[in-house]
């Protein structure tokens, strides 16, 4: 039988290994240094902010012990605070470990919201820089102050919708209609009908509401807050908000009509819901003139204003398909030449058919159909 001893150096070895490992894996916070000097903005700098602004915030290095990655936050907060709750926290730029942040003065009107600065008005907010690595964190202590003068309008939500018993979803939350976001993200649009007397509002989600605006009593403004707001009369209207500028346009549908060029003969269609119009079974007319024309546009009236709708092109040949960005639909104020920015017929043998119209937040362009 062979016997094998392990010898009392080797044990030891083993036992000092085992406990070596165990100690080199426990935590060992990394220290850091404060950030002592900051280069930009300067020391009560006054920024005009503006909707596509950016201000740079530039500060020196901060060092770990392990001279490994610093991470830094620019802290803001109140003109009386101490930052041990600063009101708005930026991330430096690259993901945290840059030695600036570029803030964009939408950020920054965001911030003076946060700081009790009213919309429009001037007032003073406090910066500083954070500089961390794991739970270690050194807030400097150097403090630098700015002036913002706020802007005018409202900051925009990344989502609106519309709701009220004067709707078509009714005051159900769920059943909020989509209002259409704009190019650049702070305009939004929809088209729907409201009922008189009966209230309407936006809101920012339709399951989670943090954010809730009324139109003002001038019809041309509207505020950050929850009284709602009503239209006199039973209607179709395309309400447009601008959050820039805080203002909102809302201008009564009263008809759309297919317009076919050469007998310039109208259509009226019928509104069907939710920024869809309609007309069933419509005869299309080929014929007058003598040469088979079948170029068509539509022709809505807003605000008592008969306006061209057609194609983004002057001139047109006949699509190959029936759907797809050939039939979506632009606005042409103040043009009436008989033929420009004319549609023509996906099919000039049908006798009759159906004409869809979708001004719908829910679609991505504005767009009809020929149906037959």
């Amino acid at each position: 039988m062979k016997t094998y001893i392990l010898s009392a150096a080797c044990c030891l070895t083993v036992l000092l290994s085992f406990f070596g490992c165990k100690k080199d894996k426990e935590f060992k916070d990394v220290q850091v240094t404060e950030v002592t000097t900051f280069y930009s903005p300067d020391d009560a700098k006054k920024v005009l902010l503006t909707p596509t602004g950016t201000l740079y915030f530039e500060w020196e290095k901060s060092v770990a012990m392990d001279n490994g990655v610093v991470y830094y936050d620019v802290l803001f907060d109140k003109e009386n605070g101490d930052f041990s709750k600063p009101i708005y926290t930026v991330p430096a730029d690259n993901n945290g470990i840059g030695r600036g942040a570029s803030v964009t003065h939408k950020i920054l009107d965001r911030i003076g919201k946060f700081a009790g600065i009213g919309s429009g008005e001037e007032g003073t907010i406090k910066w500083t820089i954070v500089a961390s690595r794991g739970i270690s964190k050194v807030v400097s202590k150097q403090i630098r102050s700015l002036k913002i003068t706020r802007l005018t309008g409202i900051e925009a939500p990344a989502s609106l919708y519309l709701t009220g018993e004067g709707t078509e979803g009714g005051a159900q939350l769920a059943q909020a209609l989509t209002v259409k976001s704009m190019s650049g993200g702070d305009t939004f649009e929809i088209y729907t009908k409201l009922l008189g007397g009966k209230s309407y509002k936006f809101v920012d989600s339709k399951t989670n509401v943090t954010r809730t605006f009324s139109v003002d009593n001038s019809g041309s403004t509207f505020k950050e807050n929850a009284d709602g707001a009503t239209v006199i009369k039973d209607g179709i209207y395309r309400i447009n908000l601008d959050f820039n500028a805080g203002t909102v346009s809302l201008q009564e549908i009263t008809k759309l009509d297919f317009f076919m060029c050469t007998p310039q003969k109208r259509t009226t269609l019928t509104y069907q819901g939710k920024g869809t119009w309609k007309v069933s079974n419509m005869v299309p007319d080929f014929t007058s003139g003598g040469f088979g024309d079948d170029r068509y546009f539509f022709r809505m009236t807003i605000a008592g204003v008969d306006q061209k709708v057609g194609s983004s092109n002057i001139d047109n040949q006949p699509p190959a398909v029936k759907t797809g960005s050939y039939f979506n639909l632009f606005f042409y104020p103040g043009e009436n030449n008989q033929w420009n920015y004319s549609f023509k017929f996906p099919n000039r043998t049908i006798q009759k058919c159906d004409v869809i119209v979708s001004f719908s937040a829910e679609i991505a362009n504005y767009t009809h159909e020929i149906v037959y």
